[in-house]
């Protein structure tokens, strides 16, 4: 029963179906307007808004299975994956929750009835854990549940601090918190280990398998514990210590997900050795890879992209370490999908962008290997002594992702140690850098908290009279505003759409009574809409009537961007795949700005697509019709989810035509034809794998029309030509510009050859080498290179330094033929020079250039260079 991971997963929804819970999809590993968070990491933070009292949604149970990872920040568990029977960067988190209604016995009663009566543990098997004071959840367990009270333990503050406990759950400084129960299973006397608050607590034979945590005090900066109006509950449980239970093993990695991986990667790697634990690295790594990319991260230098990219270039280290010669990772893909079931189905929309993605990254880490392999040959050469210092191998393996493990192998093979204590002392502060990062401080008590409901009535209406619920300035609530005074106002109802799902705040007027507030903008407060702005003249009290009137022309030029990003999102879709998704747009009066997944530049003839598109939905002047209803009946049309958006059961439904549904609450034209043109303005990528497309619609779009019309009769003018021949009339003097440049290109050849001939007779001899030392006059910085490769070819054997002097410039060149780099190189002697003009500079060792802003210094720099080849050479 429940042998398979994807059956226990439906097992546990169901369960809880069953017992009124609303069954919610796992949230993107990209926490939606969450600051705080480098990656979505446990089963409520999509609910925290909810929890913070800031959200309300339209039921008050809850359970999902959620996708987690832990590799990045604080919450990082990559080092350790691989080695450990339990550490993971994926893991699903299944958990049920609680918003104000059921509190401790029935959360208590849930976890253990779903574990002995659904599951059929042995309840001798079991043992919980309990807060130290919470006497409470001791007589639910030992009186209600009927565990022995031997059985329930006892932990208190054991982090140094109070309340600082394994069983006391905090948000953060501030904020909920309350007290935890554990549920651990015994894996028998045959493991190590002992029960939790024992000294061998740490070992592997009690495992904690469901936590239950009591969100029951709001914690205020100053420490104090005040009771929450409505208690509520948060549980986890980690699917893949439960499964191997449930499949009689003890490794995570024995479960059915990790020896479908495990055996696919072998076979992949032609490896026989299944227990390798380089396996084991590759299997984990794959499905925190594969499921970043489908929510949107891809590989970069910062943020979560560096970490995606630094799990990828793990696994594929170990993959090298098995012996792979070719791209493999990216072929674990269709094998994830399988075994991860429903759990995959996003996965699986993306499967084309993921493996894409992976294959790219694979390769070009392939790319970087054999750079680093060239930096560090360059600095083994170089060294001074046995022992390459961890400084440099750190910067190895930071800068260029190369690994310190094959950083000693090089050094190995020339009887050379890496400095290892350096190393990982450079990695140490290189983590602590890492986790003040990760350390994302926030108060949950801060911010304009409004305990109200706003119905909003603009769909339909821009004007109406409302009675104001509540007034604040300065963060405070009042009860009065006085002429001139900043504030926010909360009508009972408002015409007024507060700032949402990309489209930004109405701006307008509140007005009665002598009264006059100008409206710059509206915002969301939970439930309630805000109308921030200035009262200009009169007062306003609490109670007061108003009559709210939004600026028509405002909201009507928000409305067409607003409504043509729904016909641009699906016009991407058509062009470019169904891989494209929304990641964030922007609507306001001006312009529209629409973010989306797609791992190249879009071509021109794509994006000329894609506005023909969007301009033929328009012209066919689809009505846009808006309804309510389930939210699985939605998905079941084909509705798509805007990027960033909660939804509750009941959602709101944006229909154009048979081109465009989209779940929506935002504020549309009434039909396609009123957006009247379509005008992209520029594509260009603002992260990796992510694209931006910026455009104007109706009176904005003819104004652009009309600015590009403007601005090719003065390019036909100074190309003294008409509109229409101006591409063959640029095209010929492009070709003309061209062959000149060809011309003077020969030239400076020629001319450098004889300044060679004339130069190479100035070398003299030092030591028995050649060498030559020149500042030029009059030659073109560009003729550099060429002129150094002459003067080594006519010298055959010696040095070349070239300098220039200009308007507040230097460049330098170092030149030595092939047979005395092993006693000079380039690249030292031009850094030496480099460092007197105020520049750096660096190369092969045949060959380095240099730059410098000190023109000054140049003659006394190159008056250095035989005293330092003197000593060199000695």
């Amino acid at each position: 029963m429940y042998q398979t991971t994807a059956a226990l997963r439906s097992a546990f929804l169901e369960f809880f179906r069953r017992n009124s819970h609303q069954v919610v999809d796992s949230s993107s590993l990209v926490p939606g307007n969450d600051p705080t968070l480098l990656f979505t990491n446990a089963g409520m933070n999509q609910f925290k808004d909810v929890f913070l009292g800031e959200d309300k949604r339209d039921y008050t149970r809850a359970t999902t299975s959620q996708r987690c990872v832990r590799a990045g920040g604080k919450h990082n568990d990559l080092d350790n994956v691989g080695y450990t029977a339990r550490h993971h960067t994926f893991f699903e988190m299944l958990g049920n929750f609680s918003f104000g209604d059921y509190f401790k016995q029935e959360a208590i009663t849930f976890a253990w009835t779903f574990l002995t009566e659904e599951l059929k543990l042995p309840k001798e098997r079991l043992c919980v854990t309990i807060y130290e004071t919470d006497d409470e959840a001791f007589e639910i367990w030992n009186k209600k549940i009927g565990v022995a009270a031997e059985n329930i333990i006892r932990i208190g503050d054991n982090k140094g601090a109070a309340y600082a406990s394994d069983n006391f759950w905090q948000m953060g400084d501030t904020g909920p918190c309350g007290p935890c129960s554990e549920i651990f299973y015994d894996h028998g006397e045959h493991i190590w280990g002992g029960r939790p608050g024992t000294p061998e607590e740490d070992g592997d034979r009690f495992i904690e398998i469901w936590n239950i945590v009591f969100m029951q005090y709001n914690r205020q900066a100053d420490g104090t514990m005040e009771p929450l109006p409505k208690p509520s509950v948060d549980t986890g449980m980690g699917i893949e210590r439960i499964a191997a239970i449930m499949q009689g093993v003890h490794s995570n990695y024995e479960i059915d997900i990790f020896q479908t991986l495990i055996k696919k990667a072998a076979e992949i790697l032609n490896v026989s050795d299944l227990n390798n634990n380089s396996l084991k690295v590759i299997a984990d790594h794959i499905r925190s890879c594969a499921f970043l990319i489908a929510d949107g991260v891809m590989p970069s230098n910062e943020g979560r992209g560096y970490v995606l990219r630094r799990i990828i270039r793990r696994a594929v280290r170990h993959g090298n370490k098995l012996g792979a010669t070719e791209s493999f990772f990216y072929k674990l893909v269709p094998a994830l999908i399988d075994v991860m079931g429903d759990a995959a189905k996003g996965l699986k929309e993306t499967q084309a962008i993921v493996e894409k993605s992976l294959q790219a990254e694979e390769e070009q880490f392939a790319r970087t290997l054999e750079r680093g392999l060239g930096i560090l040959d360059n600095a083994l050469n170089g060294l001074d002594g046995k022992v390459l210092d961890g400084e440099t191998a750190f910067k190895l393996y930071d800068t260029y992702g190369f690994p310190v493990d094959l950083t000693a192998d090089v050094c190995r093979e020339r009887d050379i140690t890496v400095d290892e204590a350096g190393f990982e002392a450079a990695m140490a502060e290189q983590r602590r850098r890492a986790q003040a990062a990760g350390q994302f401080d926030a108060n949950y008590n801060e911010g304009l908290k409004i305990d109200q409901h706003t119905h909003f009535c603009g769909y339909s209406d821009l004007n109406g009279e409302a009675k104001v619920v509540a007034l604040y300035r300065d963060g405070q609530a009042v009860t009065e505003l006085s002429a001139g005074e900043d504030a926010v106002i909360v009508l009972e109802s408002t015409p007024f759409y507060g700032e949402s799902g990309g489209q930004c705040g109405d701006k307008g007027l509140l007005s009665g009574d002598g009264a006059e507030f100008s409206v710059s903008d509206t915002q969301k407060y939970g439930q309630a809409v805000g109308h921030v702005g200035k009262l200009q003249a009169g007062t306003i009290r609490v109670g007061q009537v108003l009559l709210a009137e939004v600026d028509k022309k405002l909201r009507h030029r928000t409305e067409l961007n607003h409504s043509v990003t729904h016909l641009l999102h699906a016009a991407l879709r058509q062009v470019l795949g169904s891989h494209v998704s929304q990641k964030g747009s922007l609507v306001d009066p001006e312009r529209l700005r629409f973010d989306f997944s797609h791992f190249e530049a879009v071509k021109p003839a794509e994006l000329q697509a894609v506005e023909d598109l969007v301009n033929t939905q328009i012209r066919r002047n689809h009505e846009l019709k808006a309804e309510v209803m389930d939210i699985e009946q939605a998905k079941a049309q084909g509705a798509m989810a805007l990027f960033g958006e909660k939804y509750d059961s009941q959602v709101r439904v944006v229909t154009m035509g048979d081109f465009s549904i989209e779940l929506c609450g935002g504020t549309h034209v009434g039909r396609t034809g009123d957006i009247g043109l379509f005008k992209i303005t520029s594509e260009a990528g603002i992260a990796a794998g992510i694209r931006r497309i910026e455009a104007v619609t109706g009176a904005a779009a003819m104004a652009y029309v009309r600015e590009q019309q403007s601005q090719l009769e003065l390019a036909a003018s100074l190309l003294k030509s008409d509109s229409a021949s101006v591409v063959a009339k640029l095209k010929a003097q492009l070709d003309k510009t061209k062959q000149l440049e060809k011309e003077l290109s020969q030239l400076k050849d020629k001319l450098a050859a004889a300044t060679s001939a004339d130069l190479a007779g100035e070398a003299i001899e030092l030591g028995g080498i050649k060498v030559l030392v020149k500042k030029l006059d009059g030659v073109d910085a560009g003729a550099l290179r060429g002129l150094q490769d002459e003067l080594k070819q006519k010298l055959q054997s010696g040095i070349v330094v070239l300098g220039i002097a200009g308007d507040e410039k230097v460049n330098l060149i170092v030149g030595v033929t092939k047979d005395l780099t092993a006693k000079v190189k380039a690249g030292e002697l031009v850094g030496m020079i480099a460092s007197q003009v105020g520049g750096k500079g660096g190369g092969r060792p045949d060959m380095a250039q240099a730059g410098g802003s000190e023109p000054a210094k140049l003659d006394s720099a190159l008056a250095s260079v035989l005293p330092w080849l003197t000593e060199r050479l000695s």
